[in-house]
């Protein structure tokens, strides 16, 4: 067989398929209907999450299609292999939500692992749902082979009652019912029409704000985040990432050339400006821990507080992400903040242009609604940006609060309502025990106390379904769904299962948050404290077999990333 000699594009995958010691492995290959030909081009792999367990993922296998097509014209050889997928929202409310966390770790192992042992020379990946982006940077950052990502896209909106909903509004609509204040009938016409077909949740939450974020670190082409899953232009899109990996491919643009400190900058102003979901916080430590660069919470709280919030997406204003494609897409919320002065430009992307060079040349539709879905800086919704870090005695280590009340701000001082897990509050809440003025604090759900770190969009849906708006407060060391609004504080560190503050809060206690002076503290001395402190024991585990007992012991604190880790804690 003739081989193509010292093409570099073909370091990595040259070592399985090339020489008369590798007729076995080109044997196996063949098996599957590879030629000569593709024996002498780049192997790339072509990372596909798609899954029937959740509609963000269920049409990937069309758009990997596309993907491929696009490595072949190119002259690339794609090699195709799945990674595991868990749906937020079905796993949401129960036990089960203790996985997804664990979800992001193992994508990111599987995408390293096979890229690793199979010897590509570049890789793409398509994820859809919450953990599928974060867990493939942290590969690609870990394998540091030329990569491009490609985000699956966004549902489209239902109709309900003459407006736009999403699932969003379901997950309200069970506490409204609950409350009396929506009728088991409503409820039901609700749920049917809410998610109208494929592609993510509809709204600024956590798979959009990572289609958004790893468009703005450059490490997906411009442009291609906001198209809706079943948009005509989402085929077009995809097909042009095969030609895209091969161009990066040929320049050897490395993931870590392109996952800088002012690349994450960017992604923070970004996530700061449009109100992104808290989990962004914890997906970009993860990544920049895996990309070995200092990122810290601190750097979130600084930037934030420079960047005016001109983001008017759900679930803190007014639209989803299917009309920020309508009006220009990621591209539109990028030129407001370059313009503005408000980016770092010279950070580089996987085309080899810097993210300045791409926004400036990418034409934006003149559309003059662009201004309700995306503020012009100049005149924001609010000055400063949505995601607010807090510390206190509550939380020595750092927690995360994203500003969605209109006035741009949260201070709230009220009486511990204390919950050992996200089950035993969700019950007081439908049983209509929360009044106005209680802090529910749900504890044991932090990355190594749930373990896992449990979303807890059921909990605080449930309360603004209530009409709960602005008077309950909630504070957790679990995390939030993207979708969720009002006074609610999560990633709490220390986290109650290593013996954080929040394991001594006690039914009656007040605590306050102070998102201007960046403040979450219980009313009680240090000594108080170190009494509770003294008399504290650790609960009984859980599991004590499997993955989540494997999981449990390897999570770092979430004021990290909640990465695992076993050699930096």
């Amino acid at each position: 067989m003739n081989h193509t000699p010292n093409d570099p594009r073909r370091a990595r995958s040259r070592v399985t398929v090339e020489g008369p010691e590798r007729a076995p492995h080109r044997s196996m290959y063949r098996a599957m209907g590879l030629s000569d030909k593709d024996f002498q081009q780049p192997f790339v792999g072509v990372a596909n999450l798609a899954t029937e367990v959740t509609p963000c993922n269920f049409h990937l296998d069309q758009v990997t299609r596309e993907v491929k097509a696009g490595i072949r014209e190119a002259g690339g050889t794609p090699i195709e292999f799945p990674t595991i997928t868990v749906s937020d929202a079905i796993a949401m409310g129960h036990q089960g939500m203790k996985g997804s966390l664990i979800s992001r770790e193992i994508i990111a192992d599987s995408i390293e692992i096979v890229a690793f042992a199979e010897g590509f020379d570049a890789l793409a990946a398509v994820g859809g749902c919450d953990k599928n982006l974060p867990g493939i940077l942290m590969a690609a950052a870990r394998l540091n082979i030329p990569t491009v990502a490609l985000y699956g896209g966004t549902m489209m909106p239902g109709r309900f009652q003459g407006r736009d909903v999403s699932v969003e509004d379901v997950f309200e609509a069970v506490g409204a019912h609950a409350a009396g204040r929506m009728s088991a009938e409503d409820l039901d016409a609700l749920e049917r029409a809410a998610c109208p077909g494929p592609g993510t949740c509809g709204g600024l939450f956590t798979a959009n704000t990572m289609g958004i974020l790893v468009e703005t670190l450059g490490m997906a082409k411009l442009g291609t985040s906001a198209i809706p899953a079943v948009h005509p232009d989402r085929q077009s899109a995809a097909r042009s990432i095969g030609a895209q990996v091969m161009n990066t491919l040929a320049a050897q643009i490395l993931p870590r050339d392109v996952l800088t400190l002012n690349a994450f900058e960017n992604a923070i102003r970004v996530a700061a400006a449009l109100g992104g979901s808290t989990n962004s916080v914890l997906h970009l430590m993860a990544i920049a821990g895996e990309a070995e660069v200092p990122l810290t919470l601190e750097d979130f709280d600084r930037i934030s507080r420079e960047t005016p919030h001109i983001g008017n997406l759900k679930p803190g204003g007014e639209y989803l992400m299917a009309d920020l494609h309508r009006v220009g897409g990621v591209p539109l919320i990028l030129h407001r903040l370059l313009k503005a002065g408000l980016l770092h430009e010279d950070a580089l992307t996987i085309t080899g242009r810097t993210i300045g060079e791409e926004i400036r040349a990418y034409p934006l539709p003149e559309i003059q609604e662009g201004e309700r879905v995306v503020f012009p800086v100049e005149k924001p919704i609010h000055q400063d940006g949505a995601l607010v870090i807090l510390k206190g005695n509550l939380a020595s280590e750092g927690a995360v609060l994203k500003i969605t009340d209109p006035n741009g701000s949260v201070s709230f001082t009220g009486t511990a309502r204390v919950f050992d897990g996200e089950e035993a509050a969700f019950e007081a809440i439908s049983q209509d025990r929360i009044k106005s003025g209680d802090v529910v604090v749900i504890r044991y759900e932090g990355p190594q106390g749930g373990p896992g770190m449990r979303e807890m969009l059921s909990v605080t849906a449930a309360i603004i379904g209530q009409g709960h708006v602005s008077d309950v407060a909630m504070v957790t060391d679990g995390r939030f769904s993207g979708a969720t609004r009002g006074p609610m504080v999560g990633h709490v560190a220390p986290e109650a299962w290593v013996g954080g503050a929040i394991a001594l809060v006690e039914d009656g206690d007040t605590i306050t948050i102070d998102s201007q002076n960046r403040q979450i503290s219980i009313h009680l001395s240090d000594e108080a404290l170190q009494e509770r402190q003294r008399r504290w024991t650790r609960p009984e585990p859980r599991y004590t077999k499997g993955a989540l007992a494997k999981y449990q012991r390897l999570f770092a604190s979430a004021s990290r990333g909640a990465r695992t880790t076993i050699w930096d804690q």
